[in-house]
């Protein structure tokens, strides 16, 4: 793995394949690190003829962590935004995107393919809005346009990810299991053993509650983009769950809506975290692989 200096962020990230393909960049949702892009996926990807890069967002894994807005600070402007109040933040979306495009800059990518899950979801949308010329193709999984008032993830889920987020390695290991129960839909039984090893790497190669606190004040003063989505004209893959608990399917469909020619794909049983290559993976591969190989 590497570092670069972007935007006067450190981000980490790694490559797979050969620099000469075309490349895909992919881009992480809240609180995930670039371990969470399976390193089987990537390759697999890289061998089918492109350049992949993973990354960890700023705020996260071996990236940058800031340090102005503390835990307490943070909590305390999430409650406030909930109450519709304006307060500021450390960093946008916005931010978060123009890193994406530094980081390609750095890597002397003129163009690539973008995708995003999640809160990766909102970074690519935005780095197309921003970068048209840039993008070969979007791809944007469990992921929404960012109309926050309308598509709300459901109340149970709501109250976990206002739960504090214990500290001691088991305990946040347990929390983070839970979490994947909650989110990861019933179309697929749960795999507990990836699972649980894949919280124990989280926490061991870096666990900062503080950074996704902060992720959160950017998801929650994002820019609803619908709009501007209207005006690309890209190639554009939209791919939601049926059984998402955080962002409801609705969202999906309205994204797809608002990007023109958009193709979406609808996975029956998914919800917000895919479980392992074998599962949802090898849906979405194969998605990924014909959408941006049209």
């Amino acid at each position: 793995m590497s570092q670069a200096n972007v935007n006067g962020v450190q981000i980490e990230y790694e490559t797979f394949g050969d620099k000469s393909s075309p490349s895909v960049l992919l881009i992480m949702g809240l609180a995930g690190q670039l371990i969470h892009w399976q390193k089987e996926f990537c390759m697999k990807l890289s061998d089918h003829g492109y350049h992949v890069i993973r990354y960890d967002n700023r705020d996260s894994g071996l990236s940058t962590k800031f340090s102005e807005v503390r835990l307490t600070e943070a909590m305390e402007k999430i409650g406030a935004l909930f109450m519709g109040e304006k307060v500021p933040v450390p960093y946008s979306i916005e931010d978060m995107a123009n890193d994406a495009a530094g980081l390609l800059d750095l890597l002397d990518i003129k163009q690539a393919h973008i995708c995003g899950m999640s809160m990766g979801g909102f970074i690519a949308q935005t780095f197309a809005i921003n970068n048209p010329n840039r993008i070969l193709s979007l791809t944007s999984i469990y992921s929404s346009s960012g109309n926050r008032k309308e598509f709300q993830p459901t109340k149970e889920v709501m109250e976990f990810m206002l739960t504090p987020i214990p500290e001691e390695r088991d305990a946040y290991i347990e929390y983070t299991m839970k979490y994947f129960k909650l989110i990861s839909g019933a179309g697929l039984p749960f795999g507990e053993d990836f699972h649980r090893n894949l919280a124990a790497q989280s926490y061991d190669r870096s666990f900062c509650p503080e950074g996704v606190a902060r992720q959160s004040l950017a998801i929650m003063t994002q820019k609803d983009r619908a709009s501007d989505l209207e005006n690309l004209a890209i190639p554009a893959l939209v791919i939601h769950g049926d059984d998402d608990p955080v962002v409801p399917l609705a969202a999906g469909k309205a994204t797809a809506e608002a990007i023109p020619n958009s193709e979406l794909k609808i996975i029956k049983g998914m919800g917000h975290a895919i479980p392992n290559l074998q599962a949802y993976w090898s849906d979405i591969l194969d998605a990924m692989i014909n959408h941006m190989g049209r």
